[in-house]
């Protein structure tokens, strides 16, 4: 596979011009992989006054800058200042998550009659893909209008997963400061793909302490219930009226704590809601009522799983600060967890001759 080289030190700046621009891109050389290969970071910025910063490793978004209500510039997304943390252990902080977000129970599933184990690396579980899933993977990158697009072909059998996986990320920056994400994939072998974005948002601004005083709507009452593994049952659950109901808008700390098992389960929201419509629809809208940020995701994909950052235990961050616990909230749209295993869930078999499309977009705002 090709990939987007950039001489060392060397900066790109392409100026896109027109009525239709966005954004303008540019990209240098961030550091290197443990084998040698050169990192590129890519840098969007708007004429809205909203930034991206993209890495080629991971393909993580490693920080997304936008306005307050009063004009001022934060960076709203949990990572590192430096390539380091991302290529050691993390919480997946605005990663690319593949070939398939979320759980799949047991590890294995089966497709056509053939029973696939992939890495077990949650318990006897899978989680975000195995071991060395695409968050762990050097992406090729070319610049693009108003973005970047990134591409990765995943070798048969990697992790489990049957086929040769081709798949292209792109983020694009829109005029009116939302982050485009496109996904695309095609396969030479039947197999099963969910792919998402796990970045950890705080609307006040990384650094700045929990999220808890986050006004949440999510425009459904149903999840796909789960065990004390958060493997799903096969029960689409209704939630109405219960701590887990953001039909109308709630403190994301409101309900949090309180005695209901589901809450109890996940130590906190950590959840796939089952979202109803076709098309790019709203999946949640968010806002701080200290910064006057909002939020609004709309996706393609049937669900979308809400995640507070409840396993944050004291990480080194940005400029030297910690993130603790529910420092930051995950909206990832998605597919539904451990679909291979649940025919009646929407389906995530990817056949030769098909092309997977998936589009997401966090949209920011301030009132």
């Amino acid at each position: 596979m090709r990939r987007y080289a950039l001489p060392s030190l060397f900066l790109l700046l392409m100026s896109i011009t027109g009525p239709s621009s966005a954004a303008s891109v540019e990209s240098r050389t961030w550091g290197q992989t443990p084998a040698g290969e050169a990192v590129q970071l890519f840098t969007l910025k708007n004429t809205g006054g909203m930034e991206a910063h993209i890495c080629t490793w991971g393909g993580y978004i490693v920080a997304l800058k936008v306005p307050d209500k009063k004009g001022a510039l934060a960076d709203v997304t949990l990572g590192f200042d430096s390539l380091d943390g991302y290529l050691g252990r993390n919480p997946f902080f605005g990663c690319i998550t593949g070939r398939y977000a979320n759980r799949i129970g047991g590890a294995k599933f089966t497709l056509d009659g053939v029973e696939y184990p992939v890495t077990a690396n949650s318990g006897k579980h899978q989680l975000h893909g195995g071991k060395a899933g695409f968050d762990k993977k050097l992406w090729a990158a070319k610049a693009v209008q108003d973005g970047v697009e990134l591409s990765y072909t995943s070798p048969d059998g990697e992790e489990g997963y049957p086929g040769t996986l081709k798949c292209t990320v792109t983020y694009t920056l829109t005029p009116d400061n939302g982050l485009k994400i496109d996904y695309s994939a095609t396969t030479d072998k039947p197999t099963v793909l969910n792919l998402t974005n796990h970045a950890y948002f705080n609307l006040s601004g990384e650094g700045s302490g929990d999220i808890l005083g986050h006004e949440l709507t999510i425009p459904t009452d149903k999840i796909t219930a789960t065990d004390d593994d958060l493997i799903p049952t096969g029960e689409i659950a209704s939630i109405q009226g219960t701590p887990l109901d953001f039909t109308a808008p709630h403190a994301i700390g409101e309900r949090i704590g309180a005695d209901f098992k589901p809450l109890i389960q996940g130590i906190g929201y950590d959840h796939n809601y089952v979202l109803s419509g076709s098309g790019l629809k709203l999946a949640a809208t968010v806002k701080d009522p200290a910064s006057g940020r909002v939020m609004t995701v709309r996706t393609t994909e049937p669900g979308v799983q809400l995640y507070t950052g409840n396993h944050l235990n004291g990480v080194p961050g940005k400029g030297g600060h910690i993130y603790a616990k529910r420092h930051g909230f995950c909206l990832e749209t998605q597919h539904y967890p451990d679909s291979p295993n649940h025919p009646s869930f929407p389906g995530t078999i990817l056949r030769p001759g098909e092309t997977f499309h998936s589009t997401t977009i966090y949209q920011f705002s301030a009132e």
